[in-house]
């Protein structure tokens, strides 16, 4: 049974930083392209940042290039994002996503709130 399981929301403050986990498990991680989405209510799914472990990105949205930071531990099966000098707008929720031999698979998201 395939599972993605984020953690590491919260709220924080403009300026300051969170790291999101996605613990995977149920496929071969080694072998997906794993990425990060995020969404806000009235709005479709923007992708983040996406990247494999051998030939694809790592990737960003134009918005975050710069401050956040995809990466994996290939030994946990787990895709992290790292978020810096986080900005009101980056508030949402966010989705870890996995894609492997045309499957794809999403976990159930972790709000971010970036509020004074």
């Amino acid at each position: 049974q395939v599972q993605l399981v984020e953690s590491g929301g919260g709220l924080v403050q403009p300026g300051e930083s969170l790291r999101l986990s996605c613990a995977a498990s149920g496929f071969n991680f080694g072998g997906a392209v794993m990425a990060w989405y995020r969404q806000v209510p009235g709005k479709e799914r923007e992708l983040v940042a996406s990247r494999s472990k051998y030939s694809y990105g790592p990737n960003y949205s134009d918005s975050v290039k710069g401050r956040f930071t995809i990466s994996a531990d290939y030994a946990k099966s787990t895709v992290f994002l790292q978020m810096d000098n986080l900005r009101p707008e980056d508030t949402g929720t966010y989705f870890c996503n996995a894609k492997r031999n045309g499957m794809i698979y999403w976990g159930e998201g972790t709000q971010v709130t970036v509020s004074s």
